[in-house]
C-alpha cells in the first residue's frame, strides 16, 4: 500500500501523490504554500501549532496538513478567510503569551514567527498580553536558551533526539507554564548529555535559542540539511 498513487485536488488543482504522504507533503511538492511553525523536514512531525490546518471537502472539522495522510479523491483548500484568520488569532495568541519584542531581538528579520505575522497582516495584537517573567539561560559556554522568545515548537526536542541522539531538550508542565528544558530542569551549561552541536540553535524559528556574542538582527539560523542527515543515521543503523 505504500507505494500506492493516490489523486486528489488541493486549491483546485488536480495533483497525486503516495499513500503514505501528508496533504503538506504533497503541497509543498507542487508548490502551493501552506504556513507552518513546528513542521521541518527532516524531523517527525506533531501537529503542534496548528498553523496549517486546512479544509476538507465534506468535513466540519479542520485538519493539520503536516500529519493527515491524503485520501483518493480528497478536496483540499488551504486558502479560505475562516483559515486566514484562525492563522491570525494563532499568530497573535503567540505574541501576546510571551514577550516577543521584534525591535531588540538577535534574529529580528530573520524570524520565522515575525515572518508569519507578515505575511498574514498581523500589525497589532488583539489580545492583552500575559507579559510573564521569564528567565535567560546563559549558562552554556557557545549559546543561550531565552524563554522569552520560545513558541514551544519543540524543534529543538526533536532534533536532539532524533538526529543527534542525544536527549537532552524536553519539555516540563503545560499548557502556558510549559517550558523548554536540559536534563531534567538542570542549567544548560551543566547538562551532562548536550554534544554542543548547535542543531537546535540552527533549527530554532525564533531568537529562543542563539549563539553567544550576536546582537540585534545578527543570528542567522543555518539550519543543516536534515534529510541527508536522517538517511546517513539510517545507512548507520543498517
Amino acid at each position: 500500500m505504500s507505494d500506492t498513487i493516490l489523486t486528489l485536488t488541493i486549491d483546485g488543482q488536480p495533483v497525486s501523490g503516495l499513500a503514505t504522504e501528508t496533504i503538506l507533503q504533497i503541497a509543498r511538492e507542487n508548490k502551493i504554500d501552506i504556513p507552518t511553525l513546528c513542521y521541518l523536514e527532516g524531523l517527525s512531525a506533531v501537529g503542534s501549532c496548528r498553523l496549517c490546518m486546512v479544509e476538507i471537502e465534506g468535513s466540519p472539522k479542520l485538519h493539520p496538513a503536516c500529519v493527515t495522510l491524503i485520501q483518493e479523491g480528497m478536496v483540499v483548500t488551504t486558502q479560505t478567510e475562516r483559515l486566514q484568520g484562525y492563522r491570525r488569532n494563532i499568530v497573535q495568541l503567540l505574541f501576546a503569551e510571551r514577550n516577543h519584542v521584534c525591535s531588540v531581538c538577535v534574529s529580528n528579520g530573520h524570524c520565522e514567527l515575525q515572518e508569519l505575522a507578515h505575511k498574514l497582516g498581523v500589525d497589532h495584537i488583539a489580545f492583552p498580553g500575559c507579559y510573564p517573567e521569564l528567565e535567560v539561560d546563559a549558562s552554556h559556554r557557545r549559546f543561550v536558551l531565552d524563554h522569552n522568545r520560545c513558541v514551544l515548537c519543540t524543534r529543538c526536542v526533536r532534533v536532539c533526539a532524533e538526529i543527534e541522539g542525544a536527549h537532552t531538550w524536553d519539555v516540563k508542565n503545560r499548557g502556558m507554564r510549559s517550558r523548554i528544558v536540559a536534563d531534567l530542569d538542570t542549567p544548560w551549561g551543566d547538562s551532562a548529555t548536550c554534544t554542543g552541536c548547535g542543531k537546535c540553535v540552527h533549527v530554532c524559528p525564533t531568537g529562543a535559542l542563539s549563539e553567544k556574542g550576536k546582537s540585534v538582527a545578527e543570528m542567522l539560523k543555518k539550519r543543516p540539511s536534515l534529510p541527508y542527515l536522517v538517511a546517513n543515521r539510517t545507512e548507520e543503523r543498517q
